[in-house]
């Protein structure tokens, strides 16, 4: 029997279940709810109609969203030597339409993509495509006129060798086209046409440049407004012309917000070519680092960019050396350029980890963290197309676009071959994924500042992290961790509270495979820390995995195995899980000690794009390329703080 009274329904359990009917014949439940006791056939459960539904009023983020923030197009002067396609392309592209390439190859992704920033380089900002259609501004320039000349005179040759020169112009003090009109003109026009694309609900057209500085130390920043091109059109792209210091960068933005209340931030670039300088412990002058410097990059870097089509930036094997996952699509052989021999010295300034570690003891010398990031991976391609799928991987530039010797076409030369990087060494890679509320540019923004996402080397597995002090087994049984999470912890990118006398930190993780690729392997979780005589120190956990292994002694698991056929580009998912979920609590705590800790996800072995190339084109490839890959998440960190 069903009553109404003061907007709340009141109803029997066995009176719930005897409303269940199958075409007027009385469905199985009713059935067994039969022999239920009279306790509880009397027993009521009141419920308010708002309070039905486990998902009304919720205002957590509930999936994640995928994007790129370091995409580039013509409009940038290296991109636009060699590739033709456009801002709107990549626009297009990205919202899952089909294009056609520079070398007229069809394209398209699997999936669209959430949101997109095209931050093409802000060095002399649209030269490209306004030398290339022969613009009124740019030819007024004695320059612009002889390279148009040279690049229109229908001579391959000559225009190639004036595209190197073009490219090599950007290591120069000035720029050889000082025309600010002409650039007001570009950036106008993009953050038009990002205006035109940005669809709330649907896909977010971020507004974006790179900042770059230190062309072969890839000091680089990728900086993203929150607001539309009303703001965004009352600044010009920061550039190397301006000041090659990333802290006049920041001066700059602090001096944007101020000016306009517009929100801004930056994204260093994966630092691993940088030869030790992206988290160098001294100021960009070699000065000692300041409490004002250390606030500022704080203030407008809250993020990392961990993985991208260069290699991997979270970790490496000299700096972890008991971590087996540490040694993952690594370049360290020179800075980009291949014009500085890179030393092992350098190695503790250019990755993740080593930087979160870094940054507790900066914090506990200045009071204040620089290196306090979250993650978030990027593809850095310079095709205009934003390919992290290791089936659908269209290179670097448009000169490594698939074709039968791709992966031995020379991707970077360096003046040393053997420092040279060839096309096999690419990674296909990497994504963004943040948890914001809604797919709107201020929702996906301010979830980056809060630092409520995480980086995957193209997979688009979900991954939850949350940090607390009551966390048990009991909350991996729901469907629905993140009403835990969020009720009694912190997402990725928060602070733990002060530990309660005696307690420990617990952790709740859970992931669920990308559905295009591998089973999960494991999760682990990473854990920096500080101790008393000011050494930091790194521990790797694993904490939940597929299948019935049982670790050593030390911890360490047996491998998961490999069904990978190099073949024929395939595998089989008889191994791994579609999802694992668990609760860590960390069994060496200590109160006095700061600490970081942050999930990394492991997929089953899956086909490289090596492979899948090979297949395709019938080729044989040289013992020293990878076929197989293992792709991964990497999670924002969770801090801990002693009051």
């Amino acid at each position: 029997m069903l009553h109404l009274f003061n907007h709340r329904y009141t109803l029997t359990f066995h009176t719930a279940l005897a409303l269940i009917v199958c075409g007027g014949a009385v469905c199985p439940p009713f059935a067994r709810a039969q022999e239920y006791s009279t306790e509880q056939k009397d027993t009521e459960a009141v419920l308010a109609p708002e309070d039905f539904s486990p998902y009304a009023g919720r205002n957590f983020p509930q999936i994640p969203l995928w994007g790129d923030s370091h995409l580039h197009t013509m409009v940038s002067v290296d991109a636009g030597t060699m590739t033709r396609l456009s801002q709107e392309d990549a626009y297009r592209f990205a919202r899952g339409e089909e294009v056609t390439t520079t070398h007229g190859l069809r394209a398209k992704l699997s999936r669209p993509l959430d949101w997109l920033v095209i931050s093409d380089h802000a060095e002399m900002y649209g030269l490209m495509p306004q030398l290339l259609s022969g613009d009124a501004q740019v030819l007024s320039t004695e320059q612009g006129r002889l390279w148009y000349e040279a690049l229109t005179a229908g001579d391959p040759k000559k225009a190639f060798d004036t595209a190197m020169e073009i490219v090599a112009s950007l290591s120069d003090e000035k720029p050889p086209i000082d025309n600010p009109k002409a650039i007001k003109h570009a950036w106008e026009a993009y953050t038009a046409l990002a205006d035109r694309y940005n669809e709330p609900g649907v896909f977010s057209a971020i507004i974006g440049y790179e900042y770059t500085t230190e062309g072969a130390n890839n000091l680089h920043r990728n900086v993203l407004f929150r607001d539309d091109a009303l703001r965004a059109n009352q600044t010009r792209p920061f550039s190397q012309y301006d000041s090659k210091n990333p802290e006049d960068l920041w001066a700059s933005l602090a001096d944007f917000e101020a000016r306009t209340g517009g929100e801004v931030l930056a994204i260093p670039h994966n630092g691993n070519l940088s030869n030790g300088r992206m988290f160098s412990l001294n100021a960009y002058d070699g000065s000692p680092l300041t409490e004002e410097i250390a606030q500022m990059r704080a203030r407008f870097e809250p993020l990392y960019e961990a993985t991208q089509i260069k290699g991997d930036g979270e970790a490496h094997p000299f700096l972890s050396p008991d971590d087996e996952f540490a040694d993952f699509d690594t370049w360290d052989a020179a800075n980009l350029n291949g014009t500085e021999v890179k030393t092992p010295d350098m190695l503790a300034g250019e990755y993740a980890r080593e930087a979160l570690k870094r940054g507790l003891a900066i914090e506990r010398k200045l009071g204040v963290n620089p290196f306090k990031f979250g993650m978030v991976g990027a593809t850095d391609s310079h095709t205009g197309l934003s390919t992290a799928q290791e089936d659908n991987f269209f290179g670097k530039h448009s000169g490594v676009e698939p074709e039968p010797h791709r992966w031995e076409h020379v991707v970077i030369e360096a003046p040393d071959p053997a420092l040279t990087i060839y096309g096999w060494k690419q990674a296909a890679g990497g994504l963004g994924a943040v948890w914001a509320t809604e797919n709107t540019r201020a929702a996906i923004f301010d979830a980056m500042m809060r630092k409520e996402t995480y980086a995957t080397t193209g997979s688009r597995m979900t991954v939850r992290f949350f940090g607390g002090y009551d966390f048990t087994e009991a909350d991996t049984l729901t469907r629905l961790p993140a009403d835990a999470g969020y009720a009694r912890g912190v997402p990725m990118g928060g602070d733990l509270g002060t530990a309660p006398e005696g307690g420990a930190p617990s952790f709740l993780v859970a992931a669920m495979k990308d559905p295009l690729s591998g089973n999960l392997d494991r999760i682990q979780i990473v854990k920096g820390w500080i101790d008393a005589e000011d050494e930091t120190h790194e521990k790797v956990y694993n904490v939940v995995w597929s299948g019935d292994r049982v670790p050593d002694e030390a911890g360490k698991l047996p491998d998961v195995g490999n069904t990978v056929d190099v073949a024929s580009a395939s595998w089989t998912n008889s191994i791994g899980a579609p999802e694992l979920i668990g609760v860590w609590k960390d069994p060496e705590f200590d109160a006095t000690q700061p600490a970081f800790y942050y999930a990394r996800v492991i997929e089953i072995p899956t086909p490289r794009w090596t492979a899948y190339e090979a297949k395709r084109f019938n080729v044989k490839m040289s013992d020293d390329v990878p076929m197989t890959t293992t792709e991964r998440a990497y999670t924002s960190p969770i801090w801990y703080s002693p009051m």
